[in-house]
């Protein structure tokens, strides 16, 4: 079973987390910010990830350390349980519709993180969320997990579904990227013979 836990203290912040790549999609999440708790749902649901992410944040001050410590903790806990990344697809696609919406996200997790954030919000504020701090999420996440991630919406005009079909989109790639290649399990998916950027 591949699978993490980590916790991540700060003077901002306390993070527990548990993931298990090879999960059937359950998960207890309670970070203290409603919609970040929402859209993490939709992420271990719709990747088959299990997922259990617990929170303590400044969030009297705002959301951001909230936000990005919990992408920060949850990227690090995939990115110990993919290992040495042998057997892995890699590479993970989806486009995901949610009515008015479309939007596709592309991932490799070739260790080299890199984001491409092509999405726009005609509101600063899901309800109480800045909606600047979704391109903080997926940032803080690409890096520590050490995926090339790719976040595109296509056409949208409902803010909610603009954001809730980002993480579902993230979800349905990661889920392909994380599976086992059964032709290739005992390999690590590049011709370098490693997966990372620095050697």
């Amino acid at each position: 079973m591949r699978d993490a836990s980590l916790e991540r203290n700060t003077k901002e912040t306390r993070i527990a987390v548990t993931v298990n790549l090879d999960g059937t999609g359950q998960y207890s999440i309670a970070t203290g910010v409603g919609f970040l708790d929402h859209m993490l749902e939709q992420l271990s649901r719709h990747s088959l990830i299990d997922i259990d992410l617990k929170a303590e944040g400044d969030t009297h001050i705002d959301f951001h350390h909230t936000v990005e410590d919990s992408a920060l903790a949850l990227g690090e806990a995939v990115s110990r349980a993919l290992g040495d990344r042998k057997g892995i697809h890699r590479y993970g696609a989806a486009t995901i519709p949610m009515d008015e919406t479309l939007t596709r996200v592309a991932i490799d997790l070739s260790n080299r993180p890199y984001l491409v954030w092509r999405v726009g919000f005609s509101r600063d504020k899901l309800g109480s969320f800045d909606t600047e701090l979704f391109k903080e999420w997926y940032q803080a996440f690409a890096q520590m997990a050490g995926a090339t991630l790719h976040v595109e919406t296509l056409y949208g005009e409902n803010n909610h579904h603009i954001a809730e079909s980002g993480f579902k989109a993230l979800a349905r790639a990661l889920r392909q990227a994380v599976e086992i290649d059964p032709r290739k399990a005992d390999a690590v998916p590049s011709t370098k013979g490693v997966l990372g950027g620095t050697l």
